[in-house]
């Protein structure tokens, strides 16, 4: 695998990918660590309402069930059990595998842009044995965008329409997969240049891509 760190862009192909129901499958290890959090708080989290909001930042979550006060200890606390809980519950998403392939078969380079922070971010594109060349963490909607026009990305696919923002900010392609809260409709109803139903269909759309 390459190095996660890999500096600036190449030459030639280079696209984004937003993590979490975009790539990887989380709902049951996000589920599990909140119900743990739960159990550990005695405070009642309906886990199936977390995992249908899955994209902004962790505090956001958190501040539907704990006071203001309380959510910084619980982000750190969260983040402490994630890898333990949810790294090994966590699966590719349908066409993930092939999708970064099919990036790499174009001799095109792979970079993946997270809400989740650095550390997990980058644990569960191991555990998932993706092949990628950057990953940055703890980044959500616009200002996504930095991190993608530094490494030059051409388009950026995600599930959340705060990855339609993050393209934007990148003067990228916004390619929407509804595989997350959003459906297809509202998706494009949003701005998307781009909706598939999930990364099965992603590459034969790749086939037709032509970087500026």
């Amino acid at each position: 695998m390459p190095d996660l760190d890999s500096p600036g862009p190449g030459s030639g192909l280079a696209l984004g990918f937003d993590l979490d129901l975009t790539l990887a499958d989380t709902r049951a290890g996000i589920s599990a660590v909140y119900a743990a959090l739960a159990a550990e708080s005695g405070v009642a989290i309906d886990t199936d309402v977390v995992i249908g909001r899955i994209g902004p930042p962790l505090e956001e979550e958190l501040a539907y069930w704990f006071p203001p006060d309380e959510v910084p200890v619980m982000a750190a606390r969260y983040r402490a059990i994630y890898a333990d809980i949810a790294v090994p519950a966590t699966v590719l998403m349908p066409g993930a595998a092939a999708a970064v392939d099919a990036v790499r078969g174009r001799g095109g380079r792979v970079i993946v842009v997270s809400g989740k922070n650095q550390a997990d971010t980058e644990r569960t594109v191991r555990f998932l044995g993706l092949e990628v060349d950057v990953v940055a963490g703890g980044l959500f909607g616009a200002d996504k965008g930095a991190v993608l026009r530094e490494h030059g990305a051409g388009a950026y696919i995600g599930d959340h329409t705060g990855d339609v923002d993050a393209a934007r900010a990148a003067s990228a392609v916004a390619v929407a997969v509804a595989t997350g809260a959003y459906d297809s409709a509202a998706l494009a109803a949003y701005g998307a240049d781009v909706v598939l139903p999930d990364l099965l269909a992603f590459p034969e759309w790749l086939g037709g891509f032509r970087t500026p």
